[in-house]
């Protein structure tokens, strides 16, 4: 072999280890939602929540959706506006925003306990959960002896959103050191972040705003925040539950939230969710998957209309 050979390999790698270097946030990550900034320990990682409203009205707990550089800060469009109403909990779940993401193999077992920790914790009144996160809550529902909740809204629910059976082999890559770091600099390029915002997010891209984009591409170069979307893009954060059965079996009044023109999760699959597990079914037009985001004003009627009312389903 040549001596060029040899080295074109270690310049190649070196570029990579410079490049990861330059990406990496060297500013602290501020919380994504105004209110009061907590955490608290659970099983050696801690976990950041930001609480606001009053304790003494009900409380709602909002669990955000997983993706590379999913947060608490999703509901950044309705969280102020339900504060006056409620007393609301958004935590970041472990790996993700502001609480800690130790390198951990992260599965849908993890989730589906802490979401049970979450509900025994705050032992809220309601819960709005977003997308595999409303697998997980109702994993940790139906796990449950007993439970506080009254009401479950459900954003564009999902048990499987990666592939099925999981690949190791990718969950192992992305888990690398210098060649992992470098493939998630890519899907969390701001160019990648701008893409699935405007491909398969928002019906109206521009919704999704500068500032959001820039915040979730900081969350997604803090240190260790390849190892929880590692999990997520091979598929080993799906669930194996049947929704529309725990659904049913829960006996929680439950109101599911669908964007009419979502892609990945399309409306078919949510009429037959919503006809299998007798819940009601508000779609939003010109929406795909974050109508909470779209039309904050609109859904947190639908939030108000189901906590404290009848709420009649859409087409």
């Amino acid at each position: 072999m040549s001596f060029r050979k040899f080295l074109t390999p270690l310049v190649a790698v070196g570029g990579i280890v410079a490049a990861n270097r330059r990406l990496r946030s060297s500013a602290d990550l501020p919380a994504a939602l105004e209110g009061r900034d907590q955490q608290y320990r659970w099983r050696g990682i801690d976990v950041a929540y930001t609480e606001a409203g009053d304790p003494d009205d009900p409380t709602l707990v909002l669990l955000h959706g997983i993706n590379a550089a999913g947060s608490s800060g999703e509901f950044r469009a309705v969280f102020e506006q339900l504060a006056a109403d409620y007393h609301v909990v958004a935590p970041d779940l472990p790996g993700y925003g502001c609480s800690d993401r130790p390198p951990l193999q992260y599965s849908a077992r993890l989730y589906t306990t802490f979401v049970g920790d979450v509900l025994s914790k705050f032992e809220p009144q309601a819960v709005v959960a977003s997308s595999l996160s409303a697998a997980y809550t109702l994993s940790a529902l139906t796990e449950a002896d007993s439970h506080t909740l009254e009401k479950l809204l459900l954003i564009c629910p999902t048990a499987q959103a990666g592939p099925e059976p999981p690949k190791q082999w990718l969950r192992q890559l992305i888990r690398s050191p210098v060649i992992g770091e470098g493939l998630f600099n890519l899907i969390t390029s701001r160019r990648s972040i701008r893409y699935f915002n405007a491909d398969h997010g928002y019906y109206d891209p521009s919704k999704a705003g500068d500032d959001w984009q820039a915040y979730e591409w900081q969350t997604a170069h803090q240190p260790n925040a390849r190892f929880a979307p590692a999990s997520f893009i091979s598929g080993y954060l799906n669930s194996d539950l049947d929704l529309a059965a725990a659904i049913d079996s829960l006996e929680v009044p439950t109101t599911i939230v669908w964007g009419r023109d979502a892609d990945i999760t399309p409306l078919e699959t949510g009429r037959e969710l919503a006809d299998e597990a007798n819940a009601t079914l508000v779609v939003f037009d010109r929406t795909l998957l974050l109508p909470h985001v779209e039309f904050p004003e609109e859904f947190i009627d639908v939030v108000d209309e189901h906590v404290n009312g009848h709420l009649e389903p859409t087409a």
